[in-house]
Formats: C-alpha cells, structure tokens, sequence
C-alpha cells in the first residue's frame, strides 16, 4: 500500500497540555510511529476559548500536524486518538500530493515568521463597478 501525507487538527485539553506540554504533543508522534508512519511537522497552532463546552472544558489547545502514514492504518491511528483522554477532538485529512511540500514548509515557520509574513504582504483593492456589484 502507499504511504499518504495526512494534516491532522488535534484540540488537546488545556489543563493536560499546561501541566505537561511535551508529553501530550509528543503522544501523536509517538501514535504516528507505533503505526510506521513519519512526522513531517508537528506545532501548536493556539489555545483559545471553544464554542460551545467539550467534557466540560471552555478552552482547547489546538495542535497542527503532518504525517505519513500508510493508508490502512489511519483507522487504528483514528481508533487510538479517540481513546486519548488529552486529545478531545480530531480530524485527519489525507493532503494531496501536489501540495505537500507547501504545507509542511509553511508549518514548519514559527509564528512569529508567519504573522511577519502575513504583515508584509501587499494588500490589493480591486475596484467594483457600479453595474457589477454583487446584492
């Protein structure tokens, strides 16, 4: 079977994450690894206020990832992740190939490289005419 290149959005209980950031995010490396595949990125994306209330938490710490992994075992890479008590969401995406390199390069950045790159990035008006203006 071929191995894919699979994005995953984790949201990671709060309080589990501030008490033991590295073993909580190292978990899904260390899932991703049981299951011989490969991590290609692995960040935080941010902790903020959830819409509406997961086992009772208000807050969630969002957690990026890449990886490769053979198809067959995303089920059981999925079957585990919902077992986790750390981890109170997920969605795995499978990436297509003609973007990989893209994404990971560009979760590789660190925040701060990001939001300078967002800043400088040119800012184009496009004029709407009068008759073409969408109600």
């Amino acid at each position: 079977m071929a191995k894919n290149v699979y994005e995953a959005m984790f949201i990671f209980d709060s309080n589990r994450f501030a008490r033991d950031p590295g073993g909580v995010s190292g978990a899904i490396a260390t899932l991703v690894q049981k299951f011989g595949g490969e991590m290609l990125a692995s960040r935080l994306w941010e902790e903020r206020r959830l819409a509406y209330p997961i086992n009772g938490q208000r807050k969630g710490t969002y957690w990026l990832s890449y990886f490769r992994l053979e198809s067959r075992e995303l089920v059981n890479f999925n079957r585990e992740t919902s077992l986790n008590e750390s981890i109170m969401r997920s969605l795995v995406l499978k990436v297509d190939p003609r973007i990989v390199d893209a994404l990971v390069s560009h979760a590789l950045q660190s925040p701060q490289e990001a939001r300078a790159r967002r800043e400088a990035a040119p800012v184009v008006a496009v004029p709407v005419e009068a008759g073409n203006a969408a109600e």
